[in-house]
């Protein structure tokens, strides 16, 4: 998955430490994860996954080990901040709602909350947790376990894992994520303040028109002064040429990285 790279092996190996009966799935089956008692050297950056438009989108946060899984899942249970919920972003998951435990085996994360989640929610939970290399399902109360395909209705045509909202960026826009497109195509722009197109390309993803695939681009763009801009991608009506779609994630543009 496109995030699983900010994370890397070692926050795999701390997905779950603490968490009891935690497994490795590239271990033997019976092999537990040893329990790290000692915290990350520095915070890490994970994604957690909120809903915008009723489709899921990731925002990044920083946490600190042990336990890289759990700390996501707190910060997912936590909610969008207010720079986020001005961004679009919701949550489906209930105020107050509490983890009661997370354990990970065989590939299969297993958590159970203090309240019960709707498909929406459920798809966050499945997100956040999935994109760590040692996840690929996970159960949520007993259930049986969820893979990120059987989320489609839940996921947009075009998931942009990265840039989040609020990231600065700096040219050339590095963009990543999947896509389920016609064609497995659709088109980026990126934008100033005032509207104006900075820079914009055509994307092709690795599979679409029906099954998703992933992609990986560069726009280049000349900005004079910096401040606030936003990631505008859509695809186009082969019909009318209209806008299909379209989502719109604020940034902050800078001359520099």
């Amino acid at each position: 998955m496109p995030f699983r790279a900010l994370v890397g092996s070692t926050l795999a190996l701390l997905l779950v430490a603490g968490c009891g009966s935690d497994n490795d799935r590239s271990a033997e089956p019976t092999e537990s994860i040893p329990t790290i008692a000692e915290p990350l050297p520095a915070p890490a950056t994970v994604a957690v996954y909120f809903l915008r438009d009723g489709k899921v989108g990731p925002v990044h946060r920083e946490v600190e080990g042990p336990g890289v899984g759990r700390a996501a899942m707190l910060e997912l249970l936590a909610g969008p901040k207010a720079q986020e919920r001005s961004a679009g972003l919701r949550t489906a998951i209930s105020p107050g709602t509490k983890l009661e435990s997370i354990a990970i085996s065989n590939g299969v994360a297993t958590i159970a909350l203090s309240a019960d989640l709707d498909p929406s929610a459920e798809a966050q939970v499945v997100y956040t947790l999935t994109q760590f290399e040692t996840v690929r399902r996970v159960s949520i109360g007993g259930g049986e376990p969820i893979v990120r395909s059987e989320l489609e209705d839940l996921t947009p045509a075009v998931l942009v894992e990265s840039p989040v909202p609020g990231q600065a960026v700096h040219t050339p826009l590095h963009i990543t994520g999947t896509a389920n497109t016609f064609e497995a195509t659709f088109n980026v722009e990126l934008l100033d303040e005032e509207g104006k197109v900075l820079g914009k390309r055509f994307v092709t993803a690795t599979s679409g028109s029906g099954t998703r695939g992933t992609f990986d681009a560069e726009v280049p763009f000349e900005i004079t002064r910096e401040g606030p801009g936003s990631l505008v991608v859509f695809e186009l009506s082969a019909e009318d040429g209209s806008r299909l779609h379209e989502q719109v994630i604020p940034l902050q543009v800078t001359v520099f990285p």
